[in-house]
């Protein structure tokens, strides 16, 4: 079993940055794939990137890539998202997981609540 929370959400104006970080526990968290996902208002949960296990092989979402970076820290049982240039319709909710593969949110067993990002124009 792992428990995620996220943390460092917050507002921003367009074109600034913001790191979130999702803590995790547990022992076994170095063993999975991590993602991070948001869900705007009205729509549903989307991919936003995910890493592998061993912090090597990472993915991004289209909308995302170039201006995100995930990251995570097996020794701190810690993963992180770097969201540099920010714009307003990156306004939403995010989410980590942990444990899945790929850009499926039903892929993925253990979900953190939740931090609010906004994105001012």
């Amino acid at each position: 079993q792992v428990q995620l929370v996220e943390s460092g959400g917050g507002l921003v104006q367009a074109g600034g940055s913001l790191s979130l970080s999702c803590a995790a526990s547990g022992r076994a968290f170095s063993m999975y794939a991590m993602a991070w996902f948001r869900q705007a208002p009205g729509k549903g949960r989307e991919f936003v990137a995910v890493i592998g296990s061993g912090g090597i092989s990472t993915s991004y979402a289209d909308s995302v890539k170039g201006r995100f970076t995930i990251s995570r820290d097996n020794a701190k049982n810690t993963g992180y998202l770097q969201m540099n240039s920010l714009k307003p319709e990156d306004t939403a909710v995010y989410y980590c997981a942990a444990n899945g593969y790929g850009t499926n949110r039903h892929a993925y067993d253990y979900w953190g609540q939740g931090t609010q990002v906004t994105v001012s124009s």
